[in-house]
C-alpha cells in the first residue's frame, strides 16, 4: 500500500496471533504515519515492512544481528539504496513480537493497540535518525514519543517507570 507517494507499507504476519488484529493494526499504522509525516526525511522514499512475528523469530534475529539471544518487543532494520526513478530509498523492516507485547501489556495494564502504536512510533523515530545510545539521546527520543502519543490521545507510557 502506498501512502502519499513517498511511503510504501506492507504487512506480514508470521504467527496465528496477529491476523485477527491486522485490520486495526493497519488503521493505527496509517494514522500514525500521517501524524508523523513531518519526521520523514523529505528527499527519501520509504519502503516499510511491518512483520508481525513472535518471540522465536525475534530471538533469532536479535542473535544474528545484535548478538543478544533474547526476546524483545520490536526490532528495526534499515538499509539505504538509490534508484534513478525514486531517488534515495530507505528499506525498513520492523519486527514486532506478539509474545513480548502481550507479556508487557499484562504487567503494565496497557492495551495491545496503544503499546503497538508506541512501538511503531519508536521504530519510525529510529528510521528517521533518532537513537537512545546515551541518556541525552534517550531523553530526546522519549520526549518525542510522548508528544506524538499525546497527539494520538494515548497516555504517557513512561509515567509508570519514572
Amino acid at each position: 500500500m502506498r501512502m502519499k507517494k513517498k511511503i510504501e507499507v506492507d504487512f506480514f504476519s508470521e504467527t496465528k496471533k496477529w491476523p485477527r488484529r491486522l485490520p486495526k493494526i493497519k488503521k493505527i499504522t496509517f494514522n500514525t504515519l500521517t501524524k508523523m509525516s513531518s519526521y520523514f526525511k523529505k528527499n527519501y522514499f520509504f519502503s516499510l515492512n511491518l512483520v508481525l512475528s513472535d518471540k522465536i523469530k525475534i530471538k533469532k534475529l536479535n542473535k544474528k544481528f545484535r548478538n543478544k539471544y533474547q526476546d524483545t518487543d520490536v526490532l528495526t532494520f534499515v538499509s539505504k539504496n538509490s534508484n534513478k526513478e525514486l531517488g534515495k530509498i530507505l528499506y525498513c523492516d520492523i519486527f514486532f513480537s506478539i509474545d513480548t507485547i502481550e507479556n508487557f501489556i499484562k504487567k503494565n495494564n496497557l492495551t495491545l493497540y496503544d503499546h503497538f502504536n508506541h512501538l511503531l512510533i519508536h521504530s519510525i523515530l529510529h528510521i528517521n535518525g533518532y537513537d537512545h545510545k546515551d541518556l541525552k539521546q534517550f531523553n530526546k527520543m522519549k520526549k518525542e514519543e510522548i508528544n506524538i502519543l499525546k497527539k494520538l490521545k494515548i497516555k504517557n507510557p513512561y509515567i509508570n517507570y519514572e
